[in-house]
């Protein structure tokens, strides 16, 4: 299992297009992807979670990745959200 904490730096958070893009990004790999924000924890694989999470610009999110390519997953989720997730 590996993780990082990252600041979501979207204007608007992770609404419907950030979050689908972080979902498609997500299922690309076979590793188990959540993150926890406060005290709830989304699949990072289901947009319906990643929304419901209510993550805003400026919030810091953790990503839990674990499975086979959990390192490559990690990596890749990361820099999505770095680059804004198409934003």
């Amino acid at each position: 299992m590996v993780s990082k904490k990252v600041v979501i730096k979207n204007p608007t958070g992770l609404h419907l297009r950030p979050a689908g893009i972080l979902c498609k990004t997500a299922m690309q790999f076979k590793s188990l992807i959540t993150f926890t924000f406060g005290a709830t924890t989304s699949n990072a694989k289901s947009v319906l979670s990643v929304l419901g999470a209510c993550v805003k610009s400026g919030d810091e999110i953790e990503l839990i990745c674990s499975g086979v390519d959990e390192e490559l997953a990690l990596k890749t989720l990361v820099d999505a959200i770095d680059n804004g997730l198409g934003e």
